[in-house]
């Protein structure tokens, strides 16, 4: 009996030394656990994805930079993710990215009717959503950073119509999917179309060229040419890229130069087509401000935090937050106060096909 009463009393000993040691164990583990914690939020980033539409063009390569900078100044990682134009691949892109952890999405859409599932998914996991220069339409989305898009196209319209307010012109429109397109356009004709209704302007032909793309504007302005027998006075091109492809058209028929024609994104070959006397004008649209304010307000969106807007602009679902920035207006006389001053371009970059007789 006391043989069993001795063998018992070994057992619970064992028993009771083991509890002692898991229960220190544990509370250890607890401490290391808690450490790591610790560390590991010290060591997180906020991350933030950014989605462009099309990094083969040079405007994009800017905004790109520019927005990175900013944000890893702030303390935040960035992906960067480009579509190169493919609005299936950026759908692709998008979800990718919403896998990877972030903390706020921003995108550069480009087909502004198109994003509303992946912004339902981003809405779902909690990410918000930042429509970078180009609104997204039919979504809830955070905040949209951008420029006056209405006083951009009023901008080139006014340029053009102070130089020449009656005669034939032409209306050469961007991407028929951006949204921002149909914003130049409308104030274009704030513009324009008073002097129509007057019969001082005779609107020979009206095309949107697909994807921005230089190649087709291109051929759009050889179709217009040939059906207008060269008869056209001023070409309303959206962007620089567009107007690249007018003016080589207009080259072959020996107008460049003579027909005004607009421009938009201060891109290196449209500020230099200005100094050469081939481009009327662009409408520079600082980069580096958009760039970084979309970076602020991305890492404050990463933050939980409110975004202060003094604007609002409903895309067919919301009214959205609109941090609205400022356009510049920029011909040959500007350009010195303008892209060189703010180093956007190199004085010798600018005027690099110009004589240096003829530079300022």
């Amino acid at each position: 009996m006391r043989k069993c009463k001795g063998f018992l009393f070994g057992i619970l000993l064992v028993m009771s030394m083991l509890l002692v040691a898991c229960g220190q164990d544990a509370g250890d583990s607890s401490k290391d656990t808690g450490k790591a914690n610790s560390s590991d939020s010290a060591g997180d980033k906020l991350k933030i994805g950014l989605s462009v539409s099309d990094l083969t063009l040079e405007r994009w390569q800017h905004d790109r930079d520019f927005f990175v900078a900013k944000a890893e100044e702030m303390g935040a990682e960035v992906v960067v993710q480009s579509a190169n134009g493919d609005e299936a691949k950026q759908l692709s892109q998008i979800q990718n990215m919403l896998s990877q952890d972030l903390d706020a999405l921003v995108i550069i859409a480009i087909n502004s009717d198109s994003l509303s599932t992946v912004v339902e998914q981003a809405n779902a996991e909690d990410v918000p959503v930042l429509a970078y220069d180009r609104l997204i339409n039919g979504a809830d989305i955070s905040a949209y950073v951008s420029f006056d898009n209405v006083r951009v196209g009023e901008m080139q319209a006014e340029y053009l119509v102070n130089l020449k307010p009656d005669g034939n012109y032409f209306l050469m429109g961007g991407s028929p999917t951006d949204n921002n397109a149909k914003m130049f356009r409308e104030g274009q004709m704030n513009i324009i179309q008073p002097l129509v209704d007057k019969g001082d302007i005779t609107i020979v032909g009206d095309q949107w060229a697909k994807d921005w793309d230089a190649n087709e504007a291109l051929k759009i302005m050889e179709n217009a040419l040939t059906a207008n027998k060269n008869n056209i006075d001023v070409v309303v091109a959206s962007n620089d890229n567009t107007a690249g492809g007018a003016i080589q058209a207009l080259e072959a028929q020996g107008l460049a130069g003579k027909v005004l024609i607009s421009g938009q994104d201060a891109d290196l070959a449209g500020v230099q087509r200005i100094a050469d006397g081939l481009q009327t004008m662009t409408v520079y649209k600082p980069i580096k401000a958009i760039a970084e304010k979309s970076a602020e307000v991305a890492v404050q969106l990463a933050k939980g935090e409110e975004v202060t807007a003094t604007d609002s602009v409903n895309n067919g679902q919301m009214d959205v937050p609109f941090i609205k920035l400022d356009p510049i207006s920029v011909g040959k006389d500007e350009l010195m106060t303008t892209v060189i001053e703010d180093e956007f371009h190199s004085y010798d970059d600018v005027y690099k096909n110009v004589p240096e007789s003829d530079r300022p």
